[in-house]
């Protein structure tokens, strides 16, 4: 499989997530320091299967992608430590396991998490960024059962 097969899927998703009524908000990004930082939530649904496995992403339409990415100021991939949680509206909290995939010069932080069918969540980002520098990101998403 080419080193950018993951990338595709990952971009194919993202592309649908925005055409698809209430699947994921279109991609987010915040500014931290000289870090630009994109964040979005899709469907596991729409990884292909071999492609999941590959990364041992576990499918499913009560699972959603949680896809970090890090941008340094000329636009070029930078690494980063990503932890996280989520916790829905019962206040129930879930620690989102990041795994870093590099994928030619890009770099993703994937963490799977759990829902139920019109669920609410509200996800806290801590990033601890290449110049030692750290931010946090929070934000609220929606999440559907896709098939």
């Amino acid at each position: 499989m080419p080193a950018s097969l993951l990338a595709r899927y990952l971009c194919a998703g993202l592309l649908a997530a925005f055409w698809l009524p209430g699947t994921a908000n279109a991609e987010q990004f915040k500014q931290l320091g000289a870090y630009q930082v994109h964040y979005i939530v899709v469907p596991t649904t729409f990884l292909q299967a071999d492609v999941a496995r590959k990364y041992g992403l576990l499918r499913g339409k009560n699972r959603a992608l949680v896809n970090v990415s890090v941008l340094d100021e000329q636009g070029t991939p930078a690494p980063a430590t990503v932890t996280g949680t989520s916790t829905n509206l019962l206040g129930q909290p879930q620690t989102l396991q990041f795994k870093e995939v590099k994928e030619g010069p890009a770099i993703y932080y994937l963490a799977l998490l759990r829902h139920t069918d019109e669920e609410n969540h509200r996800l806290n980002l801590r990033l601890l960024l290449p110049d030692g520098s750290s931010g946090e990101i929070e934000f609220r998403q929606q999440l559907y059962f896709e098939e």
